[in-house]
């Protein structure tokens, strides 16, 4: 009978975390699995090769990735999430505006939000790269297949670290392309 109890326990609990495995950003609903039709190696996403001798960074919100660029050559890529179409708890569009910036602030592991979330602020923005105001390039644990941050670049973790460290300074050049 306890074998029973337990089993019952288990099975309920496993059902609720499948199915609170998702999550509402502007009335749509994304999936936590991860599923794409693209592929997994990010750097397949993204020209191997630009026109550009500098160090670069470039963000494409269209197949949900960066790539960090020198002298041309893809050197690094990984999984993006941009800003949402709409965010509903500061009713207006929270997309990354398209353009080319430069980094203007280099951050650390502690590295937090002032803003979000509201009414406070304190959320972890890992290796912050400050680039267009109080967006950022940044680590995050909820990287997914779907364009839902309030405006940041939401980069893995292990990701920012490397770019922060190894890549990126002031002035680096940013590219977010158009939606």
């Amino acid at each position: 009978m306890k074998s029973i109890r337990l089993l019952t326990v288990f099975l309920i609990s496993s059902s609720f975390l499948m199915t609170s495995c998702s999550y509402r950003n502007g009335g749509q609903d994304y999936a936590a699995n991860g599923y794409s039709s693209q592929p997994r190696n990010y750097a397949e996403r993204l020209p191997q090769t630009i026109a550009s001798k500098s160090k670069l960074i470039v963000v494409d919100p269209t197949v949900h990735a960066w790539g960090a660029y020198s002298d041309g050559q893809l050197v690094k890529a990984g999984p993006a999430t941009a800003g949402g179409n709409w965010c509903p708890d500061i009713n207006r569009s929270c997309r990354t505006p398209s353009g080319q910036y430069r980094i203007q602030s280099l951050g650390s592991a502690d590295c937090k939000s002032s803003i979000y979330p509201k009414p406070n602020g304190g959320a972890p923005m890992p290796y912050c790269m400050f680039f267009n105001g109080g967006r950022a390039l940044h680590g995050s644990y909820e990287v997914v297949e779907a364009n839902v941050s309030h405006g940041c670049v939401r980069m893995e973790v292990s990701d920012a670290e490397w770019v922060r460290h190894n890549f990126a300074q002031i002035g680096t050049r940013v590219v977010v392309k158009p939606y």
